[in-house]
């Protein structure tokens, strides 16, 4: 008989992120499928307030492993108790949240126990014929489906793919597991975090739109001239009236290298399709791209596209926006900004 484990670690503040909701309601689907018992592993400084809003849940037994130690990432601590909770569950299937965290101990895990891990996991179905997982491969290009009776079987699961669980507080007894941390795994020590203020902030996975720009805001434009320094203020008065969240062609990210001008606060990290990344936001909005597919296969989980462009013939305009705007980006975005700042005054 399988039993389903969903392992966390908490956020700084003892809570648990939306992407582990997710996976928590991907682990309860499948136990229930199976008719198989689930346990829920947590690992943090404080894990209390995390466990007692999975009260409802259904899982049959909280394991806790806790303490200063288990705080900030570090792959000696963090694979220890992933080890001891795993060990302690019994488990044949462990889900977790596909964290920069669980990403980085989730192999060494699945070594030390003898299994096989899979990331980038995006479905699992489970049936009479067994458990079929849907993963995604070359940065989401490729799909792939896979089934194995090697246990016990690791899965990270991608966010934004699955209905978060609705957490409703209770009180629970979490079962409290002893590790001691040999000297090797304390060497590593975070010393601080530095991150970059709200408002420069560009990359949203939450926000609810994604504005994309493309190499078009740096060519030259009507009058013959570029104006690299005004597409700026326009795109990031937009993303700061907006809290939207700030998407990059390939095309455009690439033209640092080629001593042309560009945008300063755009990088690869903003890259959408042509192996770039795959967001996953309610709406998008394309501007001064041509809606090239390797680039719009990038938009494939984005429910409803739109796209600005002088072009109508652009690629956008055949079947990839749902709503094409005819017309000059940055007047577009100069307008929407006036719009945006005098609903805010109000």
């Amino acid at each position: 008989m399988e039993i389903v484990l969903a392992l966390f670690h908490t956020e700084p503040d003892g809570s648990l992120a939306k992407s582990a909701l997710e996976t928590l309601g991907a682990a309860k689907e499948t136990a229930t499928a199976l008719g198989a018992h689930w346990i829920v592993g947590l690992v943090g400084e404080k894990i209390p307030e995390a466990a007692n809003s999975l009260a409802d849940c259904g899982a049959i037994r909280f394991l806790g492993v806790t303490g200063p130690e288990f705080v900030q990432a570090r792959y000696g601590s963090d694979v220890a108790a992933a080890e001891a909770i795993c060990r302690a569950a019994n488990a044949t299937l462990v889900m977790v949240p596909s964290t920069s965290r669980w990403n980085r101990v989730l192999a060494g895990v699945a070594h030390r126990l003898g299994g096989r891990a899979d990331t980038h996991v995006t479905a699992v179905t489970a049936a009479a014929k067994g458990i079929t997982i849907t993963r995604w491969y070359y940065r989401q290009r490729m799909e792939a489906v896979l089934q194995r009776t090697h246990r016990p079987w690791f899965m990270a699961l991608e966010s934004g793919c699955h209905q978060p669980w609705k957490p409703c507080r209770g009180t629970v007894s979490v079962e409290a597991l002893p590790v001691s941390l040999p000297d090797g795994a304390r060497r590593t020590t975070v010393k601080g975090l530095k991150a970059p203020a709200g408002d420069q902030q560009t990359i949203r996975p939450d926000a609810a739109l994604l504005f994309v720009a493309g190499a078009g805001w740096t060519k030259k434009q009507s009058d013959g001239q570029t104006h690299v320094p005004e597409a700026e203020k326009l795109i990031l008065g937009f993303l700061n009236q907006t809290k939207a969240s700030l998407g990059s062609s390939k095309s455009l990210v690439d033209l640092s290298g080629e001593g042309q001008a560009v945008l300063p606060f755009m990088s690869h990290l903003n890259q959408v399709g042509q192996t770039g990344s795959t967001p996953r936001h309610p709406k998008g909005l394309s501007t001064c791209c041509h809606g090239e597919e390797p680039h719009a296969i990038g938009w494939r989980f984005i429910s409803e596209r739109r796209a600005v462009n002088l072009d109508p013939n652009c690629g956008w305009a055949r079947g990839k926006a749902d709503v094409l705007y005819v017309a000059d980006a940055f007047e577009v975005v100069r307008k929407v900004n006036e719009l945006l700042a005098a609903k805010s005054a109000h």
